[in-house]
């Protein structure tokens, strides 16, 4: 059986670099009207953690289901 994630975004310390969005291979994110990620597909997260290492803010969690 494939794994689940679940991805946890703290929206308030989110400061719009973009940084998740452009490097996530699965494209899990978007951005809402302000520039912010959004989780947007996370059923397709594959766990690989780049959002979450690379976020300069620490607002991104990537665990198991």
């Amino acid at each position: 059986m494939e794994k689940k994630y679940i991805v946890h975004l703290t929206d308030r310390y989110c400061k719009a670099c973009g940084i998740c969005i452009g490097l996530c291979p699965k494209g899990v994110f978007t951005e809402n009207y302000l520039g912010k990620a959004v989780i947007d597909h996370m059923d397709s997260c594959t766990g690989c953690k780049m959002c979450q290492f690379h976020c300069p803010d620490f607002c991104l969690e990537v665990a198991e289901a």
